[in-house]
């Protein structure tokens, strides 16, 4: 009964779970009252930004030219903001939001999970309040309007439509022309060589004449279709590994449906990599392989790089971690939507459907960066009458899947919630896992902006393993487009580091200032790793699949799981 009310409640609240923002402002409320200093200060402070708006008022409306605001950056970068009565609008925006932060942060006794949530809570209202979202208050949206006669607005007035009536679902939502999966993204020529019930795993063709004997295994995560690492040429890290001379397989996920609600993460572990490892092995067989793990792909490779090395599985001769953590204590942004009551209430929508819809993961995704994600996009398309030119990894990004119910939920609780990986309790096949038996080289990736899996979180891997040949890498960029780097990036930097048999420690803010950064995309840098430990004498490219032993191509990449919706 009460995950029945649990899950209606989450229909009216978009998934929140409302207790945890009432305790968080009646915490902060309580711990205020007793605090009559900050309180105090506070209502000083209050008073100072009220006489310092009507003082700038005063001042911009009398100035012959134009006046910047307070909050003269960012949104209100233009010189229109400069002018009465907008840098007015913008001069008092900044101030209550300059208010807002102090007020939620000069509170003692607050826990920091709450602090969190005050965070995220004020700061979406803010945005939302924001002078740069309303026509009647945006200069250049006001200059926009009139030098179009308004025809903006009526073509803001259709795409408005279009996408009520696609949220609705009286209207399909059309294929991109620009980006048609097999065509233009998830393009590199290979075969599907095994196909079970959650993976399909693919082969690609080779490019070069000889390659590396060591062959290279992706697991993405499977809360993205695979193709993010094989996008348009241009961007594809498959086409540049197979181009370097690398034989490499990847792991196309299912998207589940209800019927698969029962799959935990020993299933993603058995038919997932389990099952991609046996099958690499059948075709390049007496040669270990490089394993590469993105973003929660690369936590279940963590957790089976551990039971391989418990198992004495020497299949694995190297792994590489992109943006993907294994202490989950410090994870960022996203920790602000985990927490008990959260997880209730989204186990309580997953049970009733069977899976989480990849709506309800990208609307969470976006009010994390709401100005950015939610905000500007809006203005553009319905006020501005435009719509934003899509790139390829905004196609893919809008090519969701779903995750199961028993998954998910043993995902957030027993990895974010209670950190058990870390822990050293986190089960796997029945037994503890323990990062500490990996001891294989590890190349380790970073992105500087990340908010799914910040840096720093990702940066604890080496304390977790024994490797005697680590390398972390810190890039530019943030969780997809700073792993999307293609080859040649101008406007990339990256930041490398490897130990040898060395236990010296160092903080994340010891390493970032201890290394330099280098111009430039950080694949070559990865590139020259995985040919330095590989065999320094190339063979020809290995038979499509096995057909020995069963696996016979079944199909042309990208196959048929990643074409599902």
């Amino acid at each position: 009964m009460a995950r029945a009310l649990r899950a209606q409640l989450a229909l009216l609240t978009g998934g929140l779970a409302p207790d945890d923002y009432v305790e968080a402002w009646w915490n902060w409320y309580l711990n205020l009252s007793r605090e009559p200093t900050a309180q105090a200060e506070l209502l000083k402070h209050a008073w100072d930004q009220v006489a310092d708006n009507v003082t700038f008022a005063w001042r911009a409306a009398l100035a012959d030219g134009p006046v910047a605001p307070k909050a003269s950056g960012g949104a209100f970068a233009g010189d229109a903001w400069s002018r009465w009565p907008f840098n007015v609008y913008a001069h008092a925006y900044g101030n209550t939001v300059e208010f807002w932060n102090r007020a939620l942060s000069a509170v003692p006794g607050l826990k920091p999970e709450q602090e969190r949530t005050l965070d995220f809570a004020s700061r979406t209202a803010l945005e939302a309040f924001s002078p740069a979202n309303y026509l009647s208050t945006n200069p250049e949206l006001i200059e926009a309007t009139r030098a179009e006669a308004g025809q903006n607005l009526v073509r803001g007035l259709g795409f408005w439509l279009e996408d009520l009536q696609r949220t609705l679902g009286t209207q399909a939502k059309e294929e991109p022309e620009r980006f048609v999966v097999g065509r233009d993204v998830a393009a590199s020529p290979g075969k599907v060589i095994l196909r079970n019930e959650l993976i399909e795993l693919i082969q690609y063709s080779p490019t070069t004449d000889t390659v590396y004997a060591e062959p290279i295994l992706i697991v993405p995560a499977w809360i993205m279709k695979y193709y993010i690492l094989d996008l348009s040429p241009a961007n594809s890290m498959v086409r540049y590994l197979v181009s370097q001379g690398h034989t490499v397989f990847m792991v196309s996920w299912k998207n589940p449906t209800a019927s698969d609600r029962n799959l935990g993460m020993d299933d993603y572990l058995r038919l997932g990599v389990r099952a991609a490892v046996d099958a690499v092995a059948r075709v390049v067989p007496d040669r270990p392989m490089h394993a590469v793990g993105y973003c929660i792909g690369g936590t279940l490779l963590s957790i089976a790089a551990a039971r391989f090395a418990a198992q004495g599985d020497q299949r694995i001769a190297s792994v590489t971690l992109l943006a993907a953590q294994q202490d989950f204590s410090e994870a960022g942004e996203l920790s602000v939507f985990i927490s008990p009551s959260q997880l209730d209430m989204l186990e309580a929508v997953m049970n009733r459907a069977g899976v989480l819809d990849s709506r309800q993961m990208s609307g969470a995704f976006a009010l994390l960066r709401s100005r950015d994600l939610l905000w500007a996009p809006a203005v553009n398309s319905y006020v501005r009458g435009k719509r934003e030119s899509q790139n390829d990894l905004m196609a893919w990004n809008a090519d969701g899947t779903r995750m199961p119910c028993r998954m998910h939920s043993e995902y957030l609780r027993g990895l974010y919630l209670n950190n058990a990986l870390a822990r050293g309790q986190f089960l796997a096949e029945g037994a503890p896992v323990d990062l500490a038996a990996i001891r294989l080289p590890m190349f380790v990736v970073g992105t500087e902006t990340d908010h799914v899996a910040p840096w720093k979180s990702v940066y604890k891997a080496r304390a977790l393993t024994r490797s005697s040949d680590y390398t972390f890498l810190l890039t530019s960029g943030g969780h997809n487009a700073g792993i999307v780097s293609g080859p040649v990036h101008p406007r990339r930097r990256h930041r490398v580091y490897t130990w040898y048999d060395d236990h010296s420690t160092l903080s994340p803010d010891q390493w970032l200032e201890t290394n330099a950064p280098q111009p430039g995309s950080w694949w070559p840098t990865w590139q020259s790793w995985l040919a330095g430990h590989s065999s320094a004498h190339r063979v020809a490219p290995p038979a499509v699949g096995a057909p020995a032993t069963g696996l016979a191509p079944l199909a042309d990449a990208p196959g048929e799981y990643v074409l599902r919706r």
